[in-house]
């Protein structure tokens, strides 16, 4: 068992302008590539999904941004509770906003979201986690998770933020609120 809990309930959560504020990330490591012969030649990048638990689809670690946390801090938690990994944020990819078809309530009627999400160099795979009982963890290329992606915000956020960065050379500095 976890000794980690999961945050539950909206008592803290935020909202700005009728949207729910959230907070996610694309964790990413580095995996060396084999050639034939068994030498290593490349590294190539893998990022971690994990399955939704509303139908198919993999999905990026995400939930609510609450008061009492900055923004980087509700994306390092959701990496925690929902994926089982523990890492480093090292570039703000940008906002993206949806509209939730499950999560509407009175600062929100119409399930408009916010999500600040963040790109996470995994340190660590936690053997035990609060949503491990929910979750399955599955490391993909970045076609592989373009083609597996549920939500199009989240592919957006691959292609256009993640892809993006990693292409320029992963090495602009950080641009995030807190």
């Amino acid at each position: 068992m976890s000794e980690l809990v999961a945050r539950t309930g909206r008592h803290q959560q935020r909202y700005e302008d009728g949207y729910r504020l959230i907070a996610g990330c694309i964790p990413f490591r580095f995996r060396n590539m084999e050639e034939n012969s068994g030498e290593t030649s490349e590294k190539i990048v893998e990022v971690l999904m994990i399955n939704s638990t509303s139908g198919p689809g993999l999905l990026f670690p995400k939930g609510g941004w609450e008061n009492d946390e900055t923004v980087k801090e509700a994306a390092i938690r959701e990496a925690i509770e929902e994926a089982g990994v523990r890492g480093d944020i090292v570039h703000f990819l940008g906002h993206y906003l949806f509209k939730s078809k499950t999560l509407r309530d009175e600062f929100s009627p119409e399930g408009l979201c916010r999500a600040a999400m963040f790109a996470l160099l995994v340190k660590e795979e936690l053997e035990c986690w609060p949503e491990q009982s929910l979750r399955r963890r599955s490391w993909l290329t970045i076609p592989e998770a373009i083609q597996c992606c549920r939500h199009p915000w989240m592919r957006q956020a691959l292609e256009e933020g993640f892809l993006k960065w990693h292409d320029s050379g992963m090495t602009s500095t950080m641009n995030c609120e807190d």
